[in-house]
């Protein structure tokens, strides 16, 4: 399965959601390497098998198996980190913010792949989960290493367009 047959299964009230997911593998403001990363690490994060399957089968001869391992590895540690840090950044008391986190994130220091990318896709994650701490942080780094406002646009805009394609499919069932 790839987009185009995603695509085809949008149903009709989800036509912007296919013209969406139509423009995603053209953009051009991202190096392939962060598109179909983005793609991966999005779709993994929706949870739903057949947007993950069929984004991954997009990106299976663009990625290297590094990228793909760090672009998995990018969802899965958010989705510890997001829940930890939301709920620290939440929480009213404030006593957990200076306790140390006592969760391993190796990953993060050694993604195997551009630290940049990663952080990108970790941003896309971030948002999905609704972690602004890891959104700040994330989006943070991404500025001080040169990423436009325009890319990291595009980032968030990956994910929401994944995240609709997955609830399209869910409404549709």
């Amino acid at each position: 399965m790839s987009i185009d047959s995603l695509k085809a299964q949008m149903p009709d009230f989800a036509k912007d959601v296919k013209l969406n997911l139509s423009n995603i593998s053209g953009e051009e403001g991202l190096s392939d390497q962060q598109k179909y990363g983005l793609m991966v690490a999005c779709a993994i994060t929706t949870r739903n098998p057949v947007i993950k399957d069929a984004f991954l089968a997009e990106a299976a001869d663009k990625l290297s198996p590094e990228a793909l391992h760090a672009a998995k590895g990018a969802a899965t540690m958010m989705g510890m980190n997001n829940i930890y840090y939301r709920f620290v950044h939440l929480s009213s008391n404030k006593d957990y913010g200076s306790m140390p986190a006592k969760l391993r994130m190796n990953l993060i220091g050694r993604p195997g792949v551009e630290k940049v990318d990663f952080e990108l896709w970790s941003l896309a994650v971030s948002a999905m989960n609704g972690c602004g701490m890891c959104i700040d942080s994330h989006e943070g780094i991404l500025r001080q290493n040169g990423l436009t406002t325009e890319q990291i646009q595009t980032a968030i805009r990956f994910a929401a367009i994944i995240q609709s394609a997955a609830i399209a499919l869910e409404a549709a069932a």
